[in-house]
């Protein structure tokens, strides 16, 4: 590397006006083939610290989000980043091609865009699709992609809509290990509706700055719980035995602190999630004799009153771990010392956290710890390295 600042600082240090026309266009295309080869090891390397997540030592939840962070990069461009610098990974041909200079960056890029269609066919049209590439303009790559793409519709042309209505089905089952395995097949209107809707939160969340490197599968399993979640807030829901549907912990007096707690349908959870739902829901006092009699039954009431939660929105606005804008729709409001340990229900002692850091702030073994000082929250890691604040004011 050393080497290479020594070669940009002698080309800085050349009089343009001096040199002759023949060469100023023979050194920028030679610099022009340099920044071809820079950025392939640039992606190369990218994809390495993906694959390792060194992002996530400093509290990042995607690459993406550490390359724009970090290095003052538009978060469009770091999504493109990354999203080349994966997709090379299983594109060999591609790949080479770029490596030997036989195509631009920007071909590319178009080929990325093309193998998302079906990466399948992609597969076996790859050499193929690399020399239009090579050959042709961007325009002319364009217009070859898009018969491709029209010829791979042709070719995943599906059987009537009645027929595919017929075997819609879904599944849901609480495993042995307490997760619920969902499956099944939607008809194609059903199935537009459902994958609209977790598009949008998806699109939401990336436009929010939320774009990670969780698998496509990870991210709609999120989604989902997403828009369950925010169907059970809205209002106006029907009643389900007299009552508004909800999720539901049974937690122990003591059980905030070290024993199992229950879901309705899923059954036992671990005492980390019992305080993480409990720190901003609605709590009922049932007063048992033994386990199957209950003695009385208190009024559902909010851990933080709804007036509360709008001052900490206003004081917030967003998650506050660093780096992290996820807007205050997509928060919890957190007790920094959980009420279950004697913390207070006040705004000095609440902020805001998205459901995915909440969730590591919660984990015992996730390595970050959250602190009040001064009245203004510090977030750590394991090793007392402190996180700089780098949300957006």
């Amino acid at each position: 590397m050393s080497e290479l600042r020594s070669v940009i600082e002698e080309l800085r240090t050349e009089a343009l006006p001096e040199l002759p026309d023949s060469l100023i266009e023979e050194d920028f295309a030679e610099l022009q083939r340099a920044v071809e080869l820079l950025e392939v090891e640039r992606l190369r390397r990218l994809a390495e610290i993906d694959k390792r997540r060194l992002f996530e030592r400093d509290g990042y939840l995607s690459v993406a989000s550490w390359l724009a962070s970090r290095f003052k990069v538009g978060w469009g461009a770091a999504r493109e980043y990354v999203r080349v610098a994966r997709s090379l990974e299983e594109m060999p041909v591609t790949r080479e091609a770029l490596e030997a200079g036989d195509i631009s960056l920007s071909g590319v890029k178009v080929l990325v865009a093309t193998r998302e269609v079906d990466p399948e066919a992609f597969a076996r049209s790859e050499e193929t699709l690399v020399e239009a590439a090579r050959i042709h303009s961007m325009n002319d790559l364009g217009r070859v992609v898009a018969y491709w793409r029209q010829a791979v519709e042709r070719e995943h042309a599906t059987e009537g809509e009645e027929k595919l209505r017929a075997d819609r089905r879904l599944h849901a089952s609480v495993s042995l290990l307490g997760m619920v395995r969902v499956d099944g097949n939607l008809d194609p209107e059903t199935g537009e509706t459902l994958l609209t809707t977790l598009g949008a939160v998806l699109d939401a969340e990336a436009r929010s700055g939320g774009e990670d490197t969780r698998t496509p599968a990870q991210r709609r399993a999120d989604a989902l719980g997403e828009v369950c979640r925010q169907w059970l807030d809205g209002a106006g829901r029907p009643t389900v035995a007299g009552e508004r549907p909800h999720v539901a912990v049974t937690v122990g007096a003591e059980a905030l602190g070290a024993s199992p707690s229950e879901l309705d349908h899923v059954g036992p959870v671990s005492p980390e999630t019992a305080r993480r739902v409990a720190c901003d829901a609605s709590v009922m006092r049932v007063i048992m004799a033994g386990r199957s009699e209950p003695l009385d039954v208190g009024r559902r009431t909010p851990v933080v009153p709804p007036a509360m939660r709008r001052a900490v929105i206003v004081r917030d606005r967003h998650c506050r771990f660093p780096g992290c804008d996820r807007p205050h729709t997509w928060c919890d409001a957190h007790h920094v010392v959980h009420w279950a340990d004697g913390g207070d229900t006040a705004v000095p002692n609440l902020l805001l956290l998205c459901r995915r850091h909440h969730r590591m702030v919660h984990d015992r073994g996730g390595g970050f710890r959250l602190d009040l000082r001064d009245g203004r929250p510090v977030f750590s890691r394991a090793d007392g390295a402190v996180l700089e604040d780098r949300a957006p004011p």
